[in-house]
């Protein structure tokens, strides 16, 4: 028996057309207005009913977390000017596009979300001192477990929204709905204990609220500034990309590969792929232009593919397994690539050796007595030769 879609799935069908074309930013654009104006809707529907029913009782966290819900629909309204923007196509100005604004508005969202915390804690810890009488009612409980509810309901919606699309926006606003979900719980507990035992913890309960709505907003803000300051890509991201590239007939292998994160949809790559020396200029470039198709199609990924000539018969190979074996002995990570070797330079006429060495993080030998080592290394098997050496840091994929 086929399985039926769920409301969501349903949702997405009829208000997002061409859903699985995730990569166009027109798509996304659908998915982020989908999302924005549901939870605008739904946050101000939350915050009427709970800011009258927190009113009534005279309960400052119930008042505290409808303006929660205020706050959230002011986040909708900045995560929609950000997809809207993001969606923007490149321009003279801007060649790699405007992606990087949703990952703003996920900055934005976040600053939101901690000054609705301190605003929050203030008002409990008037409460607190200077307390006044609550009425906890059924009015109260029923907006409390309808606000629970929805805004279960919320979290899943846009978390299942943001992995389809890969968005922090998306996730930031799940994150923040589950939050919700706790909140409006310790609120509700509170105001039961507070009921049945006349112990007064609302101010308190609005403290906590407060306080974990504060850690929250800190950490959806380190996670949206991280895109923006250029953090590493996916593991999965570069395992993957790094096998597609070496698993092409003809390429030997391959380095220096980058990732340049402008926004989701606007991926841009750079590496080195080592070929056969005597392999034709038109066969190498054919076997590049197919992996760079390739990966645009499939990973959404702009990517630029430079050739790295090898000589798979003698010198140059063998030297290059020769240095990097034994600069095995200071690190199992370190690697060389790029190895050219000249019988006799125009420059002195003596030998000369080129190549890069790949330095993974934490090691402790510094790049000089790393290039000591190294020439040591190279003249144990040509004596006398001119040694130039260029240390790549920061690369995501060394050579292998």
């Amino acid at each position: 028996m086929s399985r039926q879609p769920d409301l969501a799935q349903r949702i997405v069908a009829r208000f997002v057309p061409d859903a699985t074309n995730v990569l166009d930013r027109r798509t996304r654009n659908a998915y982020g207005l989908l999302s924005s104006l549901s939870c605008i809707v739904l946050n101000v529907l939350l915050c009427f009913v709970k800011g009258v029913a927190g009113m009534l009782a005279g309960s400052v966290s119930i008042v505290a977390d409808a303006l929660n819900n205020l706050s959230d629909a002011s986040s909708n309204v900045v995560s929609l000017l950000g997809f809207k923007l993001a969606s923007r196509p490149a321009d003279e100005q801007h060649p790699y596009g405007h992606g990087r604004y949703e990952y703003l508005a996920g900055v934005v969202v976040a600053v939101l979300v901690v000054a609705v915390g301190l605003q929050l804690a203030r008002q409990s810890v008037e409460k607190i001192l200077a307390p006044s009488p609550t009425e906890f009612g059924w009015l109260s409980a029923a907006a409390l477990l309808l606000s629970i509810a929805v805004k279960a309901w919320m979290a899943r919606f846009n978390h299942r929204l943001g992995a389809r699309i890969d968005s922090t926006v998306l996730e930031a606003t799940s994150q923040d709905s589950r939050n919700d979900v706790i909140t409006t719980s310790a609120v509700l507990l509170a105001a039961l204990v507070s009921a049945l035992t006349e112990v007064d913890l609302d101010g308190w309960a609005g403290l906590g609220v407060s306080a974990f709505i504060m850690v929250s907003g800190i950490g959806l803000l380190r996670d949206t500034i991280d895109p923006l300051m250029g953090n590493t890509p996916s593991e999965e991201l570069v395992a993957r990309v790094h096998a597609k590239i070496v698993g092409y007939p003809g390429v030997l292998g391959a380095h220096d590969l980058l990732i340049h994160d402008y926004g989701p949809g606007h991926r841009f790559a750079s590496a080195h792929v080592e070929m056969a020396a005597d392999t034709s200029v038109r066969a190498s470039h054919h076997v590049l232009d197919r992996i760079e198709d390739d990966l645009l199609r499939e990973e959404g990924l702009r990517t630029v593919l430079h050739c790295d000539p090898i000589d798979v018969h003698n010198g140059p190979n063998d030297l290059r397994n020769w240095v990097e074996g034994r600069l095995g002995e200071i690190d199992g990570n370190l690697s060389v690539h790029d190895v050219t070797y000249v019988p006799q330079s125009r420059e002195n006429g003596s030998q000369l050796v080129r190549l890069d060495c790949w330095r993974p993080d934490g090691l402790e030998v510094s790049d000089d007595e790393l290039r000591r080592h190294i020439e040591d290394i190279v003249h144990e098997r040509h004596p006398g030769a001119t040694v130039q050496i260029t240390i790549d840091t920061g690369f995501i994929s060394p050579a292998e």
